[in-house]
């Protein structure tokens, strides 16, 4: 089991980007439940994990976490007290973690991908005035009512477009059985990301963990 724990941070380590920003409220993409944890107790006993790459949003998520379960009943220890912030783990180490925190199962959190939405809204240009008006006769055609108002007609005519960026945070959050050596319980999700801190936007995303959790009847 530590040695499957060990791969999955390794696999996703390249991924991970801290970021800075808040966001708007995280969707669930898929998710999945063993039938194995189906009709057993509540979940206890958690090491939760914040495969972050920055040290201090990876203890934020962690503690954030572990208060938000303990919140709901679950007792969990943040995987900072036990493993270092260099990155990438043994699985010895991961094994000492698991050992020292007493835990019965491994939740995961990591930043799986990030992708960029573009959306365009097309401009328009509409035709010049066009007719008798004021003014003489030109080469251009009859009459284009001077040239202040032929300007201020030209500007008003022409609208831009206008291209809107998203950026999205696709995260991965597994639930390890250490007994079973096996996933029990895993969800993907987006986190549209917006203007704001770090702690907004990790707020929002441990508050559907856990609900999700609870819906689950895992906690």
């Amino acid at each position: 089991m530590i040695a499957r724990i060990s791969f999955f941070l390794v696999s996703v380590a390249a991924a991970f980007i801290a970021t800075g920003c808040a966001s708007r409220p995280t969707s669930i993409d898929a998710q999945w439940a063993s039938p194995s944890i189906a009709g057993r107790d509540t979940i206890q006993n958690v090491l939760v994990i914040a495969a972050l790459r920055d040290s201090t949003q990876r203890r934020m998520l962690e503690d954030r976490m572990v208060g938000a379960l303990a919140a709901a009943g679950v007792t969990a220890v943040p995987s900072h007290r036990f493993l270092a912030d260099s990155g990438q783990v043994s699985e010895d180490q991961l094994r000492e973690a698991v050992a020292g925190a007493g835990a019965s199962f491994v939740l995961i959190s990591s930043i799986s991908g990030i992708t960029t939405d573009v959306r365009v809204t097309p401009g328009m240009v509409t035709g010049p005035g066009w007719g008798p008006g004021r003014g003489r006769t030109t080469s251009m055609g009859p009459s284009w009512r001077g040239m202040t108002t032929y300007y201020n007609s030209a500007w008003s005519r022409s609208i831009p477009p206008e291209v809107r960026t998203t950026q999205n945070l696709h995260g991965d959050t597994r639930l390890f059985d250490v007994a079973s050596s096996e996933v029990v319980w895993s969800t993907a999700t987006t986190t549209v990301v917006s203007r704001g801190n770090a702690a907004t936007q990790i707020d929002g995303f441990v508050r559907l963990i856990v609900e999700t959790l609870q819906r689950d009847s895992l906690i």
